[in-house]
């Protein structure tokens, strides 16, 4: 059986359904199964799906009539025969590592629902979105909490960011209302919610959310109807809350959850050009293309190995919503060398020396960092004054890593262990002592060359 089953609902979605495909059959993590459900297309997006069907064995297509999203993705989850569920609509996409991510922090910290960061994209334009600031396991109380301060956000509403247990799902028979068309998926979460013991917060966006999603004005619904859909949404919202916080804590909350009736619906709109969390789309994670892989040569290989490297930390640093420059530079300060000069530290790190000062200031600003004193002595035995004879005069800055930055670092042991897994795999322990033996004669012989 697959430890995952994804879910598509697919209508008429011919100019976006093989980005969405291709984004999930590349997944890094490859236990899955894809599900598609093609609810009554009148264009070519049967002929699409059916087309991936015959060249993938994890990929099954359901051809049903007209029913519409909630009914359709009710039938994918009678299809569904996966450990975890994992949904997307059909005009999004998502991250290679998205699912892998899934399931480690589903596994890892026994949780049974993750909820993860996702990028809004409008055009070319993308902005990172995410309504939880820290990450990590939450009760369901917590998650409650936190949901109540801002009830109306897409990231809480929507299924697409979740992971969820099948198990749970057919244990309690939750499902879909097909008999409304606003927020049905957020009345489908909160049900899930009732009976998930821990939620994990996944500081990293995994999800491209482009669709636009129309107001009830808009999809051609009465006033009428509208305030009754709104009436049993919140009845869903407000039941929720008494079950989670119980008689008296409810009565000391009832404000709050009462908020929810006057909050606008938020999708997280892309912020402006410059501003933190906004790239233009292809620069939000670090890339290579398919060609460059393919190539061989002294060059390629060199780029190839930095842009590993660069694709492991890029992980830590949209955790903790870094970039990898700051990543790297904070990893390179986290080391015992000689100080250097900031010409000499931004070639090392293979940045310019405005992207140096950039990290510089962003880290201070964290406090991660901090200046170092000049009347502190550095390195290993000697008075101050020795080291200050033989350390050549500057007026370089140098800094020091301060304890805000110790989660990071130990998230950075496991990257670099991650990395050597990578290019070790396959290898016998004899080979890696090889390798190893030469690869240090190999550096001595660099190092004398670059003397010469």
């Amino acid at each position: 059986m697959p430890s995952v089953s994804m879910i598509v609902p697919v209508y008429n979605a011919e100019k976006t359904i093989d980005r969405c495909i291709n984004s999930i059959l590349n997944q890094n993590y490859k236990d899955f199964e894809l599900i598609l459900l093609d609810d009554g297309s009148t264009d070519a997006s049967g002929s699409i799906c059916d087309a991936y069907a015959e060249k993938d064995e994890r990929v099954r297509v359901l051809h049903k009539e007209n029913t519409g999203v909630s009914d359709t993705r009710n039938r994918g989850i009678a299809l569904a025969e996966g450990e975890y569920l994992q949904f997307l609509d059909s005009d999004d996409w998502i991250t290679p590592d998205a699912t892998k991510f899934f399931v480690m922090a589903a596994e890892e910290n026994e949780c049974d629902m993750v909820i993860a960061d996702f990028y809004r994209v409008i055009g070319e334009r993308v902005s990172q979105k995410g309504s939880i600031e820290e990450g990590g396991v939450m009760t369901r109380v917590d998650y409650a909490v936190k949901m109540m301060q801002k009830p109306a956000d897409f990231y809480f509403g929507v299924l697409w960011n979740k992971f969820y247990r099948r198990s749970i799902i057919e244990q309690y028979q939750i499902r879909m209302d097909s008999s409304v068309s606003w927020c049905e998926d957020f009345m489908f979460n909160l049900e899930y919610i009732r009976h998930a013991r821990t939620i994990y917060a996944l500081k990293i966006p995994v999800y491209y959310y482009v669709k636009t999603k129309g107001s009830l004005v808009s999809q051609g619904i009465s006033m009428k109807k509208t305030i009754q859909m709104k009436r049993i949404v919140f009845a869903c919202y407000n039941d929720f809350y008494k079950a989670v916080f119980g008689d008296l804590d409810y009565e000391k909350r009832k404000g709050q959850v009462y908020r929810f009736l006057f909050d606008a619906a938020s999708d997280g709109n892309v912020s402006f050009p410059g501003m933190p969390g906004n790239y233009k789309l292809g620069d939000e994670r670090t890339r290579v293309s398919e060609s460059v892989l393919d190539e061989e040569g002294f060059f390629f290989d060199v780029y190839k190995e930095r842009k590993l490297q660069e694709k492991l930390f890029d992980i830590v640093a949209l955790r903790n919503d870094l970039t990898t420059d700051d990543v790297k530079l904070l990893y390179y300060l986290s080391q015992s060398h000689e100080a250097c000069t900031s010409k000499e530290m931004a070639d090392v790190l293979n940045i310019s020396r405005r992207e140096l000062s950039v990290s510089v200031q962003k880290l201070l600003a964290k406090e991660m960092i901090a200046v170092l004193e000049k009347d502190k002595p550095r390195g290993k035995g000697g008075t101050r004054e020795k080291q200050q004879e033989e350390k050549p005069k500057t007026n370089e800055k140098e800094y020091m890593v301060t304890r805000e930055a110790q989660n990071i670092l130990s998230e950075l042991l496991f990257v670099l262990y991650d990395f050597e897994q990578i290019q070790y795999e396959g290898f016998t322990r004899e080979e890696i002592a090889l390798y190893e033996k030469l690869n240090e004669k190999r550096k001595r012989n660099i190092r004398k060359a670059l003397r010469a």
